[in-house]
């Protein structure tokens, strides 16, 4: 038989991580799935594909394949080394040994088995085993394969959203393209009904129950899974649950104190500015920033900037001349 390289099947490092394998996989499955691709060898190649995930997905399976070391080439003449086992400390049966695999089959969301694309290779049940779990196959004795539900794969999309609409949450009809081939599109283009919660925050998920890839022989469809970007707003700061505003000050609203006006993301309030604020600094209002699950929600900090006018009248530079000459203040130590 063949020897079957399966981190060059899916074209990544033997030193991958999960993810990278995983990302592989995705972008190859989608390539390659026979309800996109209708070339010849389409079929094969996805087979291909759908076995090098099995086993470079997992971590046992991968621990074992790689125990085959990295000497091996694609194409070469293959039998498994002196007294290998291939399970593992696996279960076994009589006349043979495998390996159990879930018939959820993970985030592959395909199932090349029972779409009707035969077992896994030769290759793959010399290596760790043969059975039912893997190929289909019924009693070890091969040909005759039995039909299994398998659920589709989980889908990532990116939406960007307005700040307001992360605080108070809302309901959004939202046009995306997850690529993913359960669309009958390459594109993948749908529509969603999308809920957002209140209090999403940049960088968090939203998870579509059952709108990802589709599952194979009644299997039931993965999740769609929407990574949320806040869309910048002029008058804020995000930071995790709390927010902060730049609010501009008069030398002498900061030197004596004074009563502004300040945006928060529900409407305008009035905060009360100390006598002698320093610019640069914040004042926080409680609650007015992200509401928290579970919890009290963030603040929102209200960072003071003190603004000198750039031009002065004749009244207005008599009047800070005066102060000059009358103030004891030593504003360099502070």
């Amino acid at each position: 038989m063949k020897y079957q390289d399966y981190y060059q099947i899916l074209g990544v490092d033997r030193t991958a991580s999960a993810d990278e394998i995983q990302r592989a996989y995705r972008k190859l499955a989608r390539q390659y799935h026979p309800d996109v691709n209708k070339e010849k060898g389409a079929e094969a190649r996805f087979k291909e594909i759908g076995e090098a995930y099995e086993v470079l997905k997992d971590t046992e399976k991968r621990k074992l394949y790689d125990q085959l070391g990295s000497n091996w080439k694609a194409g070469q003449e293959f039998r498994p080394p002196a007294g290998w086992s291939g399970t593992g400390g696996h279960r076994t049966r009589a006349g043979g040994s495998r390996t159990t695999s879930s018939s959820r089959g993970g985030s592959t969301g395909f199932d090349f088995d029972s779409a009707g694309f035969g077992g896994f290779s030769d290759f793959f049940e010399s290596v760790f085993g043969g059975g039912d779990d893997f190929g289909g196959r019924v009693g070890g004795q091969g040909g005759r394969t039995r039909t299994r539900a398998h659920r589709g794969g989980d889908e990532e999309a990116r939406i960007t959203i307005p700040l307001i609409d992360a605080i108070r949450g809302a309901s959004k009809r939202l046009s995306l393209h997850t690529g993913g081939p359960e669309t009958g599109s390459a594109n993948g283009g749908r529509t969603y009904e999308v809920k957002i919660p209140a209090g999403t925050t940049d960088g968090g998920t939203i998870r579509l129950a059952g709108k990802g890839g589709a599952g194979f022989n009644g299997g039931e469809p993965g999740d769609l899974f929407l990574r949320v970007h806040i869309e910048p707003d002029p008058r804020f700061r995000i930071d995790g649950h709390d927010l902060t505003t730049t609010v501009n000050l008069a030398p002498w609203e900061a030197a004596l104190g004074a009563k502004v006006p300040v945006q928060t993301p529900e409407g305008e309030v009035t905060l009360t500015i100390p006598a002698g604020s320093q610019s640069g600094s914040k004042l926080r209002l409680r609650g007015r920033g992200f509401p928290r699950r579970g919890g009290e929600p963030g603040d929102l900090y209200a960072e003071l900037r003190v603004m000198v006018p750039r031009s002065l009248t004749d009244e207005e530079r008599e009047l800070y001349e005066k102060l000059r000459d009358v103030s004891v203040a030593d504003v360099r130590r502070g």
